[in-house]
This record gives structure tokens, sequence and C-alpha cells, in this order.
């Protein structure tokens, strides 16, 4: 998951300082991510907790960005471009991706705070749930990214 969020920002970083700024926060995600799966949940230690829900509050900041920032502006893209294809593309994705988030609103509303022993024996498997989720959007977002690299690629006739 990390080798290919490095492959995105070396791909498309530059292009849009929006998105680079979001891809950097997806590779922080995903390091607090493999942070997180390394630990033990059932274990005395007190920063897990605290970890847990920095996770949570990055998951959620990052999806809100997706959603309120990033998608808009890749449509709009595709828009003034007069690309048919990638709004295609749009119109097939940001609805999975928005089945994707509500998991992780899911996720987010069961360990951002307070979590119970009973809910952190659960965490291991939740976590590979929620990985196999987010590499799944990484994957979605990296093919509507894709798509505007393209665009921005292609000379305007003139």
């Amino acid at each position: 998951m990390l080798e290919s969020c490095k492959t995105a920002q070396e791909r498309w970083g530059g292009v849009n300082r929006l998105i680079d700024n979001w891809l950097s926060a997806r590779q922080a995600l995903i390091v607090r991510f493999c942070a997180l799966s390394a630990s033990k949940p059932l274990s005395a230690e007190q920063p897990l907790t605290a970890t847990l829900e920095v996770f949570c509050q990055d998951m959620m900041d990052y999806c809100s960005t997706g959603h309120f920032e990033i998608y808009d502006q890749l449509v709009q893209e595709a828009k003034e471009h007069g690309d048919d294809e990638a709004l295609k593309l749009a119109r097939t994705t940001v609805p999975r991706l928005d089945e994707l988030t509500g998991r992780c609103v899911d996720f987010n509303d069961t360990y951002d705070e307070n979590c119970t022993l009973d809910q952190l024996a659960k965490l291991p498997h939740d976590l590979s749930a929620i990985g196999e989720l987010l590499e799944e959007r990484f994957e979605l977002e990296d093919q509507l990214i894709e798509r505007l690299h393209t665009i921005h690629q292609i000379p305007v006739a003139g």
C-alpha cells in the first residue's frame, strides 16, 4: 500500500498542489495504519487508544478532503476539458467511493473514542478489513487522478 502511494506521488506530484497535499496525507495515513496494525490491541499499551484515535481522525480528514475537494475538482477539470470518458469514470467510481467512505465512517464510529476491551479484541480483524477497503479506495482514486493527469498531458488544439 505504501509503495503504491509513493508511485502515485511520483506520477502526479506537481500537477496540482491540492492533490499533492492529499497524496502526502494518504502516505501519512498509510504509515499510521501500518503502525496501528503492528500494535497489540489487548496489551496494556495506553498509547494504542491514542494512536487509534489519531488514525481515525486522519482517515476521516482524508476521506473528507477527497469528497469535498478532490473529486469535485477532478470532475470540474474533466468538464472544462470536455473529457466525456473522465466524466463517465467519475459517474461509476465516485458512488463506490461514497460506499467506501460510509464504511470508513462506521470504523471511525466504532473505534474513535473510549474503546472497550471487546471492541479492541475485534480490532485486528477490523483493521484488516479497513486496510483492504483503503487499498481499494486508493486504487479508485488513482484511476480518477490518472485520467486527470492524462488531460493535462494532451496539448490543447489551437
